[in-house]
């Protein structure tokens, strides 16, 4: 059983893929699945037919980081296949039913994200995508197809679109094909049952009749009409043709019994506790006072690379979220601190605001983003400590927006005093998954409140007035702080982690729902409990006795 005792590594180079070829033609990059059949994360299982696991996933999620960061002169990209007719047949079911129920989550989770990010680039970032399916598209396959803008199967008689996972694993497709398939192609519902329940799925004329693709083109007319739309959709970019990229540098990262360590963001364990405290640090203040340090300017952010404060920031907070929740699995309660000048976050926020239609800025925002809403998708509670010199300010408050309570030090009169301060950033430019601000998701949208609050941006609150406000969960004194911090942590790590993951995620997420929150708020946790039925993993269950030849037993109670 593939458990997580080895380090899972979200970091790559691009020197070492193993599995994706990635090539420049103009405004067009060309990502080519050319999955490598012994190049799986974990030994027991082959990677035949362009099917993937999460190794694979790594390395598609870097190729889109770096795609948005050092080529911002691309426009489109085409996802294609270097396999003969076939696109990709989806996760691979061997490492499924090999698998931990734990790694079978996380796995998802992560390639979900990462289609997600494939939409998020669409949205926000002038990036279109187009899944050139040149052969069979199954499962997961047609999952990462359905992320793209535009879908174009081949029409060779013999490839089809499918997601054979009910008939023939006894699961659902897990990283979002069927809420896309409804919410995002339209496809009809009785089409859809269809589809979802025929095992070789739908090609040719019908496919594109049932909506489930764009276009379908004949064999030889097929690479150059993909070649033609895609250079179509780069003309409707708006990224800068002439721009030259920011490389992503390698973490400065170590890792060691005690945590994990980076520049900005420090991870404490507490593994006695099942805690790890997560401390992030804002920008050095350099260049003198306030008010005679050199104001930030566009072309030095992009000197500074990636090591320009909010970038580098993001990127260690998203490695750590993500090394904690595939190899830290008993550290169910994440403690959020953060230290610094509030201000020099402010400032940063300001400035980003204000030069977000920059390409660089832009993507630098567009990581934050992401990185914060990682966060609110993570299966572990989350508890903020503000006291004396903490930070959270602006963009470094939605860690504890983020977070399932929020406790803040009342100082004695005249002793250091603990505070927090709203900017801008902390009203929609990090929206959660449901495209709204945590803000407005912690008061439901009640607009007089919000603006409220919005008359408010730079006051520093006490901890008295962020109680009043609703910004903080309680505020107790010296006295009575230790006391309650301790009893709030033991109580926590003492419930089911089960039920807090299934109560976390229906609190967090409030209406409006969107197919995001679909697709992690229903669809995940439909297929995490059919995950530990054994009409799936059960010794008879679809998912174990697939390619056996044996027929799976099924208890055929509805339940």
């Amino acid at each position: 059983m593939i458990e997580t005792k080895e380090l899972v590594d979200y970091q790559v180079d691009p020197a070492t893929y193993k599995h994706w070829r990635v090539s420049f033609d103009g405004r067009v990059a060309t990502i080519t699945m050319d999955v490598a059949e012994d190049g799986g994360l974990r030994p027991g299982y082959k990677l035949k037919l362009n099917s993937y696991d999460l190794g694979v996933d790594i390395e598609l999620h870097d190729i889109l980081q770096r795609i948005r960061f050092e080529h911002p002169d691309i426009g489109a990209v085409v996802i294609t296949s270097a396999k003969n007719r076939v696109f990709c047949s989806g996760a691979n079911i061997y490492m499924l039913a090999q698998s931990s129920h734990a790694w079978k989550v996380n796995f998802c989770k992560f390639t979900n994200e990462t289609r997600n990010g494939i939409e998020d680039a669409s949205r926000y970032s002038g990036l279109k995508f187009l899944a050139a399916c040149n052969g069979t598209t199954a499962g997961g396959g047609y999952e990462l197809a359905l992320a793209c803008d535009e879908v174009i199967l081949v029409d060779d008689r013999s490839s089809a679109v499918s997601l054979p996972e009910v008939p023939l694993l006894g699961v659902l497709p897990g990283t979002g094909g069927l809420t896309r398939v409804t919410d995002k192609r339209r496809v009809r519902r009785d089409h859809a049952d269809i589809f979802c329940t025929t095992p070789d799925g739908v090609k040719g004329a019908r496919a594109k009749e049932w909506r489930l693709v764009d276009e379908i083109v004949r064999t030889q007319e097929f690479g150059e009409f993909v070649k033609k739309r895609a250079a179509a959709l780069a003309e409707q970019s708006d990224r800068p043709a002439d721009a030259k990229g920011v490389t992503l540098t390698p973490l400065e990262r170590a890792i060691d019994e005690g945590g994990i360590h980076y520049r900005y963001v420090d991870v404490a364990f507490d593994r006695a506790a099942r805690t790890a405290t997560i401390t992030v640090r804002a920008p050095e203040q350099s260049g003198g006072s306030e008010t005679t340090r050199p104001p930030l300017s566009v072309g030095g952010v992009i000197g500074e690379g990636t090591n320009w404060w909010p970038l580098q920031m993001a990127r260690e907070l998203d490695d750590a979220i993500l090394t904690l929740r595939t190899n830290e699995l008993e550290l169910g309660l994440w403690l959020f601190k953060t230290t610094g000048d509030p201000h020099a976050v402010v400032d940063i926020d300001r400035f980003i605001l204000e030069h977000q239609d920059h390409w660089f800025v832009r993507e630098v925002l567009g990581m934050m983003r992401r990185t914060f809403a990682r966060l609110d998708v993570s299966s572990r509670s989350m508890f903020t400590f503000v006291t004396p010199g903490s930070c959270f300010a602006g963009a470094l408050l939605e860690l504890a927006l983020a977070s399932d309570r929020v406790y803040m030090l009342q100082t004695e009169e005249g002793e250091p005093a603990a505070s927090l301060l709203l900017s801008p950033m902390n009203f929609g430019p990090l929206p959660m998954v449901n495209d709204r601000s945590r803000l407005a998701a912690r008061f439901y949208g009640d607009v007089a409140l919000l603006d409220a609050l919005h008359e408010e941006i730079g006051v520093e609150f006490t901890p008295a007035e962020a109680v009043a406000l609703g910004l903080v969960t309680d505020a107790p004194d010296a006295l009575d702080w230790d006391d309650e911090v301790r009893q709030a942590i033991e109580s926590r790590v003492a419930l089911s982690p089960d039920a807090l993951t299934g109560m976390e995620a229906n609190l967090r997420f409030p209406l409006p729902e969107t197919q995001a929150t679909r697709i992690f708020g229903r669809l995940s946790a439909w297929q995490n409990w059919i995950f530990i039925r054994p009409n799936a993993t059960g010794d008879k269950g679809a998912l174990k006795v697939y390619g056996s030849g044996a027929q799976p037993k099924f208890d055929w109670d509805r339940v």
